[in-house]
């Protein structure tokens, strides 16, 4: 949204009068006006956000968590295979988050980004519903189970259908996920103290709206695809996300928007170019003798880093300090974007580089998720679905087993775990996203253990005494990891989104999203080379046999189990690290008025 020089002098104004002096919390409504805190933002705002998330996740889910069946019984690919091709779809979606996250924060600001991939989204599931309906787009009927050595696989043109429809509902689920997510905090002012406990609130809150539609998803949508076929199932999905579509138009008049600030890789790129034109050059001794640091005065209350728009200054990657040392040729009058940087630019981007090992050591998480999509609906495929005589379970309509619980879970933690945690604390989440994203990587190496247990259990009845043994065996895995991944998910979110880096929320909300990326793809390479490594001459590897009688899937679970503790280990070493990594606060003078620093700095800031 554009603002022209009469509403930058507007929001000038606004700004200059008020305790708030970022110009990160700079607003303005559907028009292009500076927003009015009294109509615009705050929770009725989120709210028609929290819509469209519930009801873009039902269609998304819908298709990916029962994905892999189509695959299999109708394009007619082998186990593994359409195993990869699951998760390369997901790990996609995830990836291209970074790519929604960059045109939203450069470009087109959280709304526009989101409504039109939102549109390209919609138009996938179309072509998807398209292709499961007309015969000519699919290869010949073919039971996979018993002739699957006969069984042609999708080739060719219909091929070709299949993978462009798929891929539109990537590319528009992926720039959709980080800019729902980020356009419903922006309705929210970090910076404040009452403000930002109804943004760890409302972060609750999106997952509440992600565990309600991920149960719809699973239970009746999974249903609708089972009983009256996937063309049907795929137009639902479809029909889900054009009501989301409409609950993100109907809030247009209660939004605040953030306009967006140019390319975000410009000011990145300016730290690390001036950085090595500087390299040979001493660092500066007293880090207030930096760019951008004299005669800024900090404010002494600001004391976490969560706390922006004054210098803040780390000792680490010193080698970027640099970019701020001034050379003879470089004054007030003279000075180059390219090869002279502010002390802010610079640490925003040393905490671009801090966060990176947080945001790595929730990959592993992440594949442990990709087999609970993909292998678990398998092995559920291979058991008693029945409940009663003339009900049976959809193998992927387990996964909603610990979205069930979480529905009422999630608004108990945040009722009552929350506002008792926070008295002890005194952290306004409760907890740190730090700390609960450690809990719930602990939590998740249980679900695999769960798993290889159970699969042990399953692969022994069925081979030695030829039983088929319940499909709830397998509800325990998938109960812990859904109270794993309320607390890592939620957490990675929120501490990514409060990190002090301006005009980027959007691309580190993305940065979680495209966690999942990597640990989907992951996922397909540890298959991948897990069968390599264990083939011989008799046997094709632990899951290579398209028969999960004849695979080891629980040597597989173990060896995901004990991946996962690792990485846990390795997850308490870098949160450490982080927590040294703080950025300090530079006060340059002992004594001083915050009110008027606090509008001279506006006044600086806006010109």
């Amino acid at each position: 949204m554009e603002i022209d020089t009469s509403t930058r002098s507007e929001i000038k104004e606004s700004h200059n009068n008020s305790n708030n002096v970022c110009d990160e919390d700079i607003t303005v409504d559907w028009r292009g006006k500076p927003s009015n805190p009294n109509k615009h933002g705050g929770m009725r705002a989120a709210s028609f956000v929290l819509g469209l998330q519930t009801f873009e996740i039902m269609g998304i889910a819908a298709v990916g968590n029962n994905l892999i069946t189509y695959v299999i019984n109708e394009m007619h690919y082998s186990l593994s295979k359409s195993a990869n091709i699951v998760t390369n779809f997901v790990g996609t979606i995830f990836l291209l988050a970074l790519v929604g996250g960059y045109i939203s924060d450069s470009y087109l600001g959280c709304f526009w980004t989101v409504l039109i991939f939102g549109f390209i989204e919609f138009s996938g599931f179309i072509l998807l519903s398209v292709q499961a309906h007309l015969p000519q787009l699919k290869p010949p009927k073919c039971n996979m189970l018993t002739d699957g050595d006969q069984c042609v696989e999708a080739k060719g043109f219909k091929a070709l259908i299949f993978f462009m429809a798929l891929y539109l509902v990537a590319l528009g689920s992926g720039c959709v996920k980080p800019n729902m997510i980020a356009h419903g905090a922006d309705q929210f002012n970090k910076n404040d103290s009452k403000q930002s406990k109804k943004l760890s609130s409302y972060f609750n809150a999106a997952y509440f709206a992600f565990s309600l539609g991920e149960l719809v998803a699973l239970t009746l949508l999974v249903w609708l695809q089972t009983h009256s076929g996937m063309d049907i199932g795929f137009g639902v999905s479809a029909a889900a996300m054009a009501l989301g579509l409409i609950s993100l138009v109907c809030g247009t008049i209660f939004y605040k928007n953030k306009p967006p600030r140019g390319s975000i890789i410009t000011p990145i790129a300016q730290v690390f170019v001036a950085a090595i034109m500087k390299r040979k050059k001493e660092n500066a001794g007293d880090p207030q003798m930096l760019h951008g640091m004299q005669g800024k005065i900090a404010d002494a209350n600001a004391t976490t880093a969560y706390d922006v728009g004054h210098p803040q200054y780390t000792n680490r990657f010193r080698f970027l300090d640099k970019a701020c040392i001034k050379t003879g040729a470089e004054n007030s009058m003279n000075e180059n974007a390219w090869s002279l940087c502010t002390v802010n630019q610079v640490e925003q981007v040393k905490t671009l580089i801090i966060v990176v090992p947080i945001f790595a050591c929730t990959i592993v998480f992440n594949t442990i998720l990709a087999q609970l999509q993909t292998f678990s609906v398998q092995q559920g495929s291979s058991m008693d679905t029945q409940l009663t005589k003339s009900f049976h379970i959809p193998p992927a309509s387990l996964q909603a087993i610990p979205y069930i619980i979480l529905i009422f879970l999630v608004p108990l933690y945040d009722t009552f775990f929350v506002p008792f945690a926070r008295k002890i604390t005194g952290h306004e989440s409760g907890i740190s996203p730090l700390r609960r994203i450690g809990f719930g990587l602990f939590v998740a190496t249980f679900s695999m253990v769960a798993a290889a247990i159970m699969e042990k259990k399953r692969r022994v009845a069925a081979v030695e005494s030829n039983e088929i043994i319940s499909i709830f065996w397998i509800t325990p895995q998938y109960l812990i990891f859904g109270l794993s991944e309320m607390f890592t998910a939620i957490g990675l979110i929120e501490f990514f989104y409060k990190q002090n880096i301006k005009g980027m929320q959007s691309f580190l909300t993305a940065m979680t999203y495209c966690s999942y990326s990597f640990g989907f793809y992951l996922s397909s390479v540890l298959v991948s080379l897990v069968n390599k490594i264990t083939s011989n001459s008799s046997s094709r590897g632990w899951m290579g046999e398209n028969d999960l009688n004849d695979d080891r899937l629980d040597l597989f679970y173990w060896f995901l189990a004990v991946l996962s503790f690792l990485n846990f280990v390795n997850y308490l070493f870098w949160a450490r690290w982080y927590n040294g990594s703080m950025p300090s606060v530079i006060d340059t003078k002992p004594e001083f008025d915050s009110k008027s620093v606090k509008d001279n700095y506006v006044g600086e800031e806006m010109a």
